[in-house]
């Protein structure tokens, strides 16, 4: 069975173009091994201005997609950075003098019965 192509925008819009330049229905099929009945939807598209609205949908499509790639990448980067800060967290020394205790505050004095 046969797969269905998809073209690019830019590709039926030249398709187009030459047919209205006077290239035949036959070469263009021929030429690029597309049904000339595709050639004709394709000529009736471009004369009504379909192809104009989905290139600007292209266009915007592809300006937010490059835009996710770059917010992905700098999530990942930012993703590696915090294991790292933690990995350097978990090995760092900690100094002698400092309290692990969570409860903080003055020491204890001891009380009269202790004294004595």
């Amino acid at each position: 069975m046969a797969k269905h192509r998809t073209h690019s925008i830019e590709f039926k819009r030249q398709v187009a173009q030459e047919f209205l330049t006077g290239e035949t229905l036959h070469g263009l099929a021929k030429r690029h091994a597309i049904c000339r009945n595709l050639i004709r939807v394709w000529v009736q598209k471009y004369e009504a201005g379909d192809f104009d609205e989905d290139a600007a949908a292209a266009d915007l499509l592809q300006q937010y997609e490059a835009r996710i790639a770059a917010l992905e990448r700098l999530v990942g980067k930012q993703a590696l950075e915090l294991e790292f800060l933690k990995g350097a967290l978990k090995t760092a020394p900690r100094p002698k003098s400092a309290t692990t205790s969570v409860v903080v505050g003055p020491g204890a004095s001891a009380s009269q019965k202790d004294a004595g």
